[in-house]
């Protein structure tokens, strides 16, 4: 029988095939251990020394060590009508790794290390499918101080294009029969976003970060505000590191809103107004020492009833599968602390541990949604005997 990363990396065209089966050979060791060192992981200094050959091949693309699972995510997309498509970026600091040649500044001058965004498949049942885009990428130094001159570039010379380009990549790599809702937080609150073309059944579902003018005179926050209180809706929240896991009793109200260009906008004057809902997800009774739960959701779905902003509520909560992706990566992977030479290898290196998070999150997810479900459908024979 095939293991699950022969068969997920089935599509996977690296330009030899003794490539391709070295790919499934290191994704297979690094999700058996995947928070030991490499060395300790292949368990030999042989197997060492070919993980460490293979992401030294500077013939090999991230994208080509990708693109094989992205094929897979797609096969899976196909088993459902509708799919959520959530976005996010992190951020991997290897400032204490000062030999590693080419890293790129962070948010902080004294950080650097590289960026990663993901378009994380999500079924509607909240299973995580697998990435469908993932580029990655080092901030060039003459890019520093260069957040102050924000509002006088166009968005697509600036960072935030690449949550336009997530949004049109899916689009075209998706199959057209296929429902896509783009779901993200407030970092991707662009007006660029909100007005980009999407084909016919193609959605965004934003939380909202800007108070923006719409109608004649008035502002997003106070408009919404102002329509009744439709129902309630409890919603387990997920463990933080400094907060407990707990329910959240949210009143809901909900609104359609004609949204206009922003006044400092460079194309202000082409740009059309919007037409979109947008629902008011509030904790009223908090418990004492929380923040209270506050999404504002910009969407263009339609909403007929409270039935349906509640499902789209629901449909946000799942954005925390991306945090947890992100979070296998740098805690359950230990990939901030793999040390490399220069960056190719390291973003070769991400693109391999990329698979084995999503399937570490997967085995997650999908044991939530069928506890019942024998372990022999995801382990082989020697895994589970092994952990019995």
């Amino acid at each position: 029988m095939e293991s699950w990363a022969a068969v997920e990396l089935r599509h996977t065209h690296l330009g030899d095939k003794r490539l391709n089966r070295r790919l499934v050979q290191v994704v297979e060791t690094l999700r058996a251990r995947p928070t030991a060192s490499v060395p300790q992981a292949c368990g030999n200094w042989a197997d060492t020394k070919a993980t460490y050959r293979f992401w030294d091949d500077d013939r090999l693309t991230p994208e080509a060590i990708l693109e094989g699972h992205i094929r897979s995510t797609i096969e899976r997309a196909t088993a459902h009508q509708r799919v959520l498509l959530v976005q996010d970026t992190t951020a991997f600091d290897f400032g204490h790794h000062p030999t590693t040649r080419g890293l790129g500044r962070l948010e902080h001058p004294a950080q650097y290390g590289m960026k990663l965004h993901t378009v994380l498949v999500v079924s509607p049942e909240g299973v995580p499918l697998g990435v469908v885009h993932q580029p990655m990428w080092v901030r060039p130094a003459d890019t520093l101080g260069q957040k102050h001159c924000r509002r006088q570039r166009a968005t697509a010379d600036k960072e935030s294009q690449r949550w336009l380009t997530g949004l049109e990549v899916s689009q075209q790599r998706l199959p057209a029969t296929i429902e896509l809702v783009t779901i993200a937080d407030r970092e991707a609150d662009i007006f660029d976003l909100l007005a980009w073309p999407r084909r016919p059944g193609s959605h965004i579902l934003i939380r909202a970060a800007q108070n923006r003018r719409v109608g004649a005179v008035g502002y997003l926050w106070e408009t919404v505000r102002q329509s009744p209180v439709r129902g309630r809706y409890t919603l387990e929240l997920q463990r933080k590191e400094d907060l407990p896991a707990r329910q959240a009793t949210l009143s809901v109200r909900y609104t359609t809103v004609t949204i206009q260009p922003p006044r400092h906008h460079l194309e202000r004057a082409t740009l059309p107004p919007l037409r979109l809902q947008v629902i008011l997800a509030e904790e009223e009774d908090a418990p004492a020492g929380s923040r209270p739960l506050r999404w504002l959701l910009v969407t263009s779905l339609p909403i007929a009833s409270l039935e349906d902003a509640l499902c789209y509520i629901r449909w946000y909560s799942y954005r925390w599968l991306i945090e947890r992706y992100h979070f296998i990566l740098k805690r359950g992977c230990r990939f901030e602390h793999l040390q490399l030479e220069n960056v190719g290898r390291l973003q070769r290196a991400l693109a391999t541990y990329l698979i084995v998070a999503w399937r570490l999150l997967w085995l997650t997810y999908e044991a939530r949604r069928q506890p019942d479900q024998p372990c022999s459908v995801v382990f082989e024979t020697h895994e589970w005997q092994a952990l019995y």
